[in-house]
Formats: structure tokens, C-alpha cells, sequence
């Protein structure tokens, strides 16, 4: 038994760990229920009467020296763990996940509608599948008009009156023939046309059309509107000019360009060194529009425009293929912040 105990105390004195599990291991190797000093302590009994005394004073010296030498391993290793109460701020977050940011065009039509939302108009959404009255005819565009070549779309192969909405426009007749003037409200969505796909087209693309109806609605009103969200998009110094045009659903038209924010003005590739850069079109509801609605044309006038939400978003980040916005390239989308 002495031999034992002479062994055993060699081998606490020896004994090297690298770990908490170590330790524990060790412990209950020792002085577990099973351990091998506990053994000792049930041998006791056994020991004859003339050792009992060396035995004892043996075997409690052994079990101090293992105790003490498990509870010095604990302390050593307990005080290299950081303190979990004080968080370190300078260590890594887990799991490390790279913050997101918004699609550049949904950041830019955030934008717009704030930028409109400030001059009193709401938001209007609507289906993006639609019948042919709402998409076109409503609209001054009868079946067979030229004016559908321009804007010629998918159709429904199961029922040929359904169609892909080429334009939001579509949402505002059913705000015109559910709602009483006055009306200012803009229509944010996806639309469809049948173009091929280059650096500056798409067969899908995202639109912003605006509405206002009221008495005594001018074409100068109109201007200030469109002056006011122009120099809020792109700056204060930023210039408009109207240049007249065609559209089915307005009248008197026209197309309206912006100084080119990239050489200010002074002409560059960009914009084919005029100086300007065509952002949307508008003009006065026609009052064709208003009769087919609903609305009382000698009561009641009206202005519209629209744009589309990747020319903004090119011109304001300076992209200059449209096809980016829809690869899903995480290279290209990540040079982009929330807003």
C-alpha cells in the first residue's frame, strides 16, 4: 500500500495539462468516486494496525498535494479567459456577416418619392398584368393606333386582352375612375416592353409616373413641379428644358432634358456633347383621357409625366450599362449604401 501511495505521489508531481478537460480528467482519475486515492482511503481498513499511523499520514499528504495541485491548474487557466461580463469591442463579430445595402435603383426611387411626397403626392401601385382598355385604350390609344408600335408588349397567350403593362400609366386610370379631383399621386412599379436587351434597354425596366388633377391646372405648373424635382435629384444648379413631342394621353407633350451632370453643361460623350440629357417625357392630360375616366373635361385639367427609374438611377451614379442593374453582381451592387 505505501508503495502505491509513493507511486501515485510521483505521478501528481509529474503530471503536466494543456487544457480544462485535462484537469477534470485528472481529477476524477485521482479523487473521483472510482479515483485511485479514494480506493486508497476504502483500503484503509485493511492496513494493518502497526502502519495505520504512516499510512494515513501518507495518504492525506497525497490527497492535499493532489488537490492542491488541480486547484492551482484551474486558477492558471480560469485567468487567461477573458472576462465574458466586459465584452472586448475590439474583437470580430460572430458570425461575421457583411452589412447589406439597398439595390441602387430601389435607393433611388426611395428618392424620387420622398422628393414628391414633400410637394403633397402619394403613392399609387397597381398590378403589373393588365387588360388592354387600362394599358392603352383608356389611355388615347385605341386598337390599331400607331402609337402602339412604340410600346408594342407580352401578351397573354390564354386570353389576348391580358397584357404585361407596358407603363404605369395604367395605374393611374383606375385612380382616375375610383377617385374624385383632385388628384396628385405618383405610380412607382416594374413595366414590360418588347425591346432588345443593350446597354441602354431592357425588356423589363421600372417607371415613376406622376398625376395631377384639379381646376385651373397649367402647363407652368407643371414646369415648377418638374424644375423643383429635377434640382432636388441632381442639384441646385441643375438646368431644365422642354422640347415638344408626341404622346397619345397628353396634349400639348413634350420631352424634357437636364443638363448633363457630368461635364455641367459644357458637352461630353455622355451627352453627345449637347450639353443635355433627356430624362422624361410629360405634358397636359388630354382631355380624352379625363372623358374616359370619367371626369369632366371642361371642369377639370390635368398634367402627367413619367420617367424611367434606370435612367435616373445611370445618370445620378454615372452607370453607363443598364444591364448591371440587373446581374446580380455582387461586385457592382456593394459600391452602393442604403439610403
Amino acid at each position: 500500500m505505501l508503495e502505491k501511495i509513493a507511486r501515485l505521489s510521483e505521478e501528481v508531481k509529474a503530471s503536466t495539462v494543456n487544457s480544462l478537460e485535462e484537469i477534470e480528467a485528472l481529477r476524477i482519475k485521482w479523487l473521483g468516486k472510482k479515483g485511485e486515492i479514494t480506493e486508497l482511503f476504502d483500503a484503509f481498513k485493511t492496513v494493518p494496525p502497526e502502519q495505520k499511523k504512516e499510512f494515513g499520514q501518507q495518504l492525506n499528504i497525497l490527497k492535499t498535494s493532489a488537490l492542491d495541485k488541480i486547484n492551482t491548474w484551474k486558477q492558471e487557466f480560469e485567468s487567461q479567459v477573458t472576462d465574458t461580463s466586459v465584452p472586448d469591442l475590439s474583437l470580430p463579430g460572430f458570425p461575421s456577416v457583411q452589412n447589406g445595402s439597398r439595390h441602387p435603383l430601389s435607393i433611388v426611387k426611395n428618392q424620387i418619392i420622398a422628393i414628391f411626397s414633400r410637394m403633397g403626392f402619394t403613392v399609387s401601385e397597381g398590378r403589373e398584368i393588365e387588360d388592354d382598355w387600362h394599358n392603352f385604350t383608356a389611355l388615347n390609344t385605341p386598337e390599331n393606333h400607331p402609337a402602339r408600335d412604340m410600346q408594342d408588349t407580352f401578351y397573354v397567350n390564354l386570353n389576348p386582352e391580358m397584357v404585361l403593362r407596358t407603363q404605369t400609366s395604367s395605374v393611374q386610370v383606375h385612380i382616375m375612375q375610383s377617385h374624385k379631383p383632385p388628384i396628385r399621386t405618383i405610380s412607382p412599379g416594374r413595366v414590360y416592353r418588347n425591346e432588345a436587351i443593350s446597354a441602354r434597354a431592357h425588356c423589363q425596366f421600372h417607371q415613376v409616373e406622376g398625376l395631377y388633377i384639379d381646376e385651373k391646372v397649367s402647363f407652368a405648373d407643371l414646369k415648377q413641379t418638374l424644375l423643383y424635382f429635377t434640382r432636388e435629384m441632381f442639384g441646385a444648379d441643375t438646368k431644365i428644358r422642354l422640347r415638344p413631342s408626341y404622346f397619345p394621353f397628353t396634349e400639348p407633350s413634350a420631352e424634357m432634358d437636364i443638363s448633363c451632370t457630368i461635364c455641367k453643361g459644357k458637352g461630353c460623350n455622355v451627352c453627345k456633347y449637347t450639353g443635355w440629357v433627356e430624362i422624361m417625357g410629360c405634358g397636359m392630360v388630354d382631355p380624352q383621357v379625363l372623358i374616359n375616366c370619367g371626369i369632366s373635361e371642361t371642369k377639370y385639367k390635368g398634367f402627367a409625366f413619367g420617367m424611367g427609374i434606370e435612367r435616373i438611377t445611370m445618370l445620378k451614379y454615372q452607370v453607363k450599362d443598364l444591364r448591371l442593374f440587373f446581374e446580380n453582381d455582387l461586385r457592382f451592387l456593394k459600391q452602393f449604401t442604403s439610403a
